[in-house]
């Protein structure tokens, strides 16, 4: 099998699924596939793990030991993750990576909105989110809570994976700066509640918004990070990407500030074209100190990189919850 250079598209990761590239018992589900990358599921089982861990040529099953695992948990009838622990949870998809293939994976928009950290593991690799060519096995989600606990059960799409043919291709960089003037309601921002009550994954649109966050509201084009605390704010710029690109949000500069700017990073080709704006949404934590933000500051940098195809579906159709975004939470809550 071989595909030209660059992302594969919704259509073609269709055919690697096909041709047993990427696997998973009973199947895929409808909408997993999205029009550059796929979305990956939790299996049946949890392990509350002491520390985080890379295998470092091992398979995951192996490093599994009573050492490391303080207990398992069944996610069959659903099952609290707690703010402050980390997890390590079986995906129910594997994948068997052609010549030439290579995989990444970043946490999906809305898992980062509710501030989950979460990565990928897999057999005998020593980074995270990679998958190196030729890799065949299976694939584990790293799960901790930051801000809310969450309520999690099998089929939950936390991970989403990118596929590469050949080398990184990267087309044009965007540096982007943080909005800190009025948005909706005179709004700039909205900061992470402390001790709220859980997430339900499975409940989209059902959250309260009062019940887990407090709005921000314009002042003087400025805002104090204070260390540890969680908030949604957006980008000045507006963000286009054109259907024959995919990009990813690059980590930010530790010169630019004491803050980490996203844990999200994919944006799918076709995010914010066709004369719908939208805004780059940004999870930022502040760090060691506090740290004054201003309104206009570089916070963080897209990278663009060639699709492989144009995908069938680029994104705006069924299953696109931020087209055309400003200021906006995660699809868990309502406002």
């Amino acid at each position: 099998m071989r595909f030209s250079d660059g992302i594969l598209a919704d259509h073609q990761i269709e055919t690697l699924i096909q041709s047993g590239g990427i696997l998973a018992e009973g199947g895929l589900a409808p909408l997993q596939v999205q029009p550059a990358s796929i979305d990956l599921r939790l299996g049946e089982t949890a392990y509350r793990i002491r520390a985080s861990f890379l295998p470092n040529g091992r398979k995951v099953a192996d490093c599994l030991t009573d050492d490391l695992v303080m207990h398992k948990i069944d996610l069959r009838e659903g099952a609290v993750l707690e703010t402050g622990c980390v997890y390590l949870v079986p995906l129910q998809e594997r994948i068997a990576l052609p010549a030439g293939l290579t995989a990444s994976a970043n946490p999906k928009s809305s898992t980062g909105r509710i501030d989950v950290f979460v990565r990928l593991v897999a057999d005998g690799v020593s980074r995270f989110d990679g998958v190196p060519e030729g890799y065949d096995g299976p694939l584990y989600a790293e799960v901790s809570p930051r801000s809310f606990s969450i309520l999690a059960r099998p089929g939950d799409r936390l991970l989403q994976m990118r596929f590469r043919s050949g080398p990184l291709r990267v087309t044009e960089t965007l540096d982007f700066s943080v909005h800190l003037e009025g948005l909706e309601n005179g709004l700039i921002g909205y900061r992470a509640s402390r001790h709220s009550r859980v997430v339900d994954l499975a409940n989209v649109g059902r959250h309260p918004m009062q019940d887990f966050w407090e709005p921000m509201s314009a002042r003087q084009g400025q805002l104090v990070l204070d260390p540890g605390e969680f908030y949604i704010l957006a980008s000045n710029e507006f963000v286009t990407i054109p259907k024959d690109r995919a990009a990813e949000m690059a980590p930010i500069a530790p010169d630019l500030g004491e803050f980490r700017a996203h844990y999200a990073g994919f944006f799918d080709p076709g995010f914010g074209c066709d004369g719908i704006k939208g805004r780059a949404v940004l999870e930022v934590r502040g760090r060691d100190v506090p740290f004054i933000l201003e309104h206009g500051q570089p916070v963080g940098r897209l990278v663009y990189e060639a699709m492989s195809e144009v995908p069938k579906s680029p994104y705006g159709g069924q299953g696109s919850n931020y087209q055309g975004q400003g200021l906006k939470l995660s699809k868990h809550f309502s406002v």
